[in-house]
């Protein structure tokens, strides 16, 4: 792991593993699409690039004409946010015992989770890269007011049976925005069971409050998480006051199945 600079850092590998374990522990509160999504890896930093399909003609020659065979590849983006540590409160920690605070490093893996969650569920058009909530294919329904208490259910209802009538029959994830999960915290009408606790019995690979606009469905059959580098630290460098640092990763939504996917969006009409 060179490309991390560790062994310029002037503190050992006891220190590492601390800052290594705020840093996941804090990623890991933000991250959902892992949760419900296969993950595949991690294959190395050098997975710049996954090849799609198969190889083939980018047009049929004309008789006489010589042929060009071409790939395609989808890339695999890395994530890099920089924090910084102070020289004398990690000398005074490992001399005089003093605490240390490393909410810088769980500050940038934060942020780096957050740009995660963003690929997984909006890609990045620029480079062509799609998410769940823009996937070419998907299908794509109505909500409804989740104020009124049944609507949720119906809404996941007619999405799950949607997804049922293309062949995809569960077990189903759902992901929502922070506002239509915290309607989920009421009860039925004469009832003890929270709307919450109703829909993860339809959705049995969970229920999660994510960064997105309204909601969506998934199949497994939709996908998987291939990572390159799983989140790790390392070291730029020192100016004296500070020791300069990093949080990265690389992966990338690979999309195998776009119609394994279902989002539900306000004001969206029936076709």
């Amino acid at each position: 792991m060179s490309y991390l600079n560790r062994e310029s850092a002037p503190f050992a590998d006891e220190l590492w593993e601390r800052i290594d374990t705020e840093a996941v522990h804090a990623a890991r509160d933000i991250l959902t699409g892992r949760r419900f999504l296969d993950v595949d890896g991690p294959y190395g930093l050098g997975l710049t690039s996954i090849e799609l399909g198969a190889d083939d003609y980018c047009r049929q020659p004309e008789a006489g004409e010589a042929g060009a065979v071409v790939s395609r590849a989808i890339a695999v983006p890395m994530l890099r946010r920089s924090f910084s540590l102070s020289v004398r409160r990690i000398e005074g920690h490992f001399e005089n015992n003093l605490p240390l605070d490393l909410s810088p490093a769980q500050d940038a893996a934060e942020a780096v989770a957050r740009r995660e969650e963003e690929f997984v569920y909006y890609g990045q058009p620029d480079f062509d890269l799609e998410g769940l909530l823009t996937a070419r294919g998907r299908n794509e329904l109505p909500a409804g007011d989740w104020m009124k208490v049944e609507q949720a259910l119906n809404d996941v209802l007619a999405a799950v049976n949607t997804l049922d009538g293309k062949g995809y029959h569960g077990p189903y994830a759902l992901a929502l925005s922070p506002q239509r999960y915290n309607a989920l915290f009421r009860r039925y009408e004469g009832s003890d069971m929270l709307q919450l606790e109703h829909l993860r019995r339809l959705c049995e690979l969970g229920v999660y409050k994510a960064p997105i606009d309204d909601a969506v469905i998934v199949d497994p059959h939709v996908g998987r998480i291939v990572i390159g580098q799983d989140l790790m630290t390392g070291y730029a460098s020192n100016d004296g006051i500070h020791h300069q640092m990093f949080a990265a990763e690389s992966l990338v939504l690979m999309l195998e199945e776009p119609q394994a996917i279902c989002t539900l969006a306000s004001g969206k009409k029936k076709s």
